[in-house]
């Protein structure tokens, strides 16, 4: 019997990511109002702003000479929001990847680092007045994959061997990185000694003209920062979701995952699997760092021991809201970037502040890491459906 459309696995995920968002922006809009109703300097109007511009954020092109919101196509929010989700997308695949392999990858953040120190020590160090940029490109960026992947592949290799949680694994090496990132970097000569306030960050990657192609997409969204990173970063979300559900290879890294004694009964080298699994899962976070720092209008600021960075963290939320699908990711990494643009217009437009968008973003984290829960509620209101069709 053919399986009706919300009966299938694929959309009740899709279904439960929706409902995850929507109570997300309901619970935004909520506080909005609560905080503009309780400030006498707010009032209702500033609430309908509030609202519509979380809501609708990326369409806001200002305020007219009477004040008023304004509304449209604005290229400078789309673009900004398309460079800002390709590195979402990588980390987001990073832990997709391993987590569909049966491995919760936390160690996205130092494996983004990596692939951050990598990039840019090699873009900015070959001489580009006798190598062509182009090629220094492609250089840093195959050399950031491969310092991840060996970065990933350590907790791989203390999982496959000692049976080590990888989590326990991953937040050593997180912090390992952070302070190796750091050290290298200040003991280099790559510290931007040109501008005096920026004295704490790195030299942009265009000092030594390196940059990404732009391909034409600066024309289309005009004043934004992206480049082709976004065209890689789908690619290469298409090319993962083709490695684990269409491949040998990818077959026996989700056996390996769903039971790993069973394929190793099975002939299968499960402790091969595991390394193979957080290699690439490595590969993929420190592809995003290369995309992000190598796009040419990036700074990055060296001292990271203090903290690590968000972007490798919020790769868990975008493959939970992914339902963990490759494909998926490309699509979650492109709304929680555009709830950020959304909470900069709320900065820039209104009296709120950014925040808020940030208590959407951890509302709809919340839900996803219950989207199991939320599919059940699903799939019990369609078989409710289902039986009083038959009756």
């Amino acid at each position: 019997m053919k399986e009706k459309f919300f009966e299938r696995k694929s959309v009740q995920s899709v279904t439960a990511s929706i409902v995850s968002i929507l109570i997300g922006l309901i619970i935004g809009a909520v506080v909005i109002t609560i905080v503009g109703l309780s400030d006498s300097s707010l009032g209702i109007d500033s609430v309908k702003e509030g609202v519509s511009l979380i809501f609708a954020g990326l369409f806001s092109t200002g305020r007219n000479a009477a004040g008023t919101l304004t509304w449209g196509f604005n290229g400078q929010n789309f673009g900004n929001m398309l460079f800002r989700a390709t590195p979402l997308i990588m980390t987001g695949l990073s832990v997709a990847f391993a987590y569909k392999t049966g491995l919760f990858n936390i160690g996205a953040p130092g494996q983004y680092l990596m692939g951050t120190m990598t990039s840019l020590m090699i873009a900015l160090s070959l001489p580009s007045d006798r190598i062509s940029p182009v090629i220094i490109w492609i250089i840093a960026f195959i050399c950031a994959m491969l310092a991840g992947a060996v970065w990933g592949a350590i907790p791989g290799f203390f999982k496959a061997v000692l049976n080590t949680n990888e989590v326990i694994a991953c937040i050593m090496t997180n912090w390992i990185a952070a302070n190796l990132v750091t050290w290298l970097f200040d003991i280099s000569n790559l510290k931007n000694e040109v501008e005096s306030t920026k004295m704490g960050y790195i030299y942009k990657t265009t000092y030594n003209g390196v940059a990404t192609a732009k391909l034409g997409l600066d024309k289309i969204f005009m004043g934004s920062q992206i480049n082709a990173g976004i065209i890689v970063a789908i690619l290469f979300a298409i090319a993962i979701n083709i490695v684990i559900n269409r491949t040998t290879f990818g077959y026996e890294l989700r056996a390996c995952g769903s039971n790993r004694q069973a394929s190793e009964y099975a002939g299968l080298k499960s402790k091969r699997n595991i390394v193979f699994s957080m290699a690439i899962a490595g590969a993929l976070s420190a592809a995003g760092a290369a995309l992000y720092n190598l796009a040419g209008n990036t700074e990055f600021f060296w001292s990271t021991y203090q903290s690590l960075p968000a972007i490798g963290f919020n790769g868990i939320p975008v493959a939970l809201l992914a339902s963990t699908n490759p494909i998926g990711c490309i699509f979650s990494a492109i709304f929680m970037s555009m709830l950020d643009i959304a909470g900069l217009q709320l900065t820039n437009l209104t009296a709120y502040n950014e925040y808020i968008s940030s208590v959407i973003v951890a509302v709809i984290v919340y839900l996803s890491a219950f989207s199991l829960v939320i599919r059940n509620m699903v799939v019990k209101v369609v078989n409710r459906k289902k039986e009083g069709g038959k009756k």
